[in-house]
Order: structure tokens, then sequence, then C-alpha cells
């Protein structure tokens, strides 16, 4: 039974990854936006989410 949840833990963890590294590229995007225009909120905004994002990452990974 414990071998079963952990697979299933491992694809929902792997199903997050892969949602995370899209919503990352989206941020990114947002963020050379933000860039582009020189818009400090909107850059401290998206730097705050990629931090988050990132965390989340960087935990699931491991």
């Amino acid at each position: 039974m414990k071998k079963t949840m952990n697979a299933v833990k491992r694809a929902e963890g792997n199903k997050r990854i892969a949602v995370l590294r899209l919503e990352l590229d989206y941020e990114l995007a947002t963020l050379y936006e933000a860039m582009m225009e020189n818009n400090e909120e909107k850059k401290n905004e998206c730097k705050q989410r990629l931090e988050k994002l990132r965390q989340e990452l960087m935990r699931l990974q491991a």
C-alpha cells in the first residue's frame, strides 16, 4: 500500500512541476514586459511571484 501511495504522490508531484515550469515561463515573460515598460511596481510583483514559484519547485524536486 505504501508503494502505491508513493507512486501516486510522485505522479502528482511531476504534474505540478510541469505546471510550475509553465507558470515560471509566464512570469518571466511578464517580468520582461515590465522591464521594457520600466514599471518598477510590476517588476517587484513579478519577482515576488517568481520567488514563491522557485521555492515550491525546489521543495517538489527535493
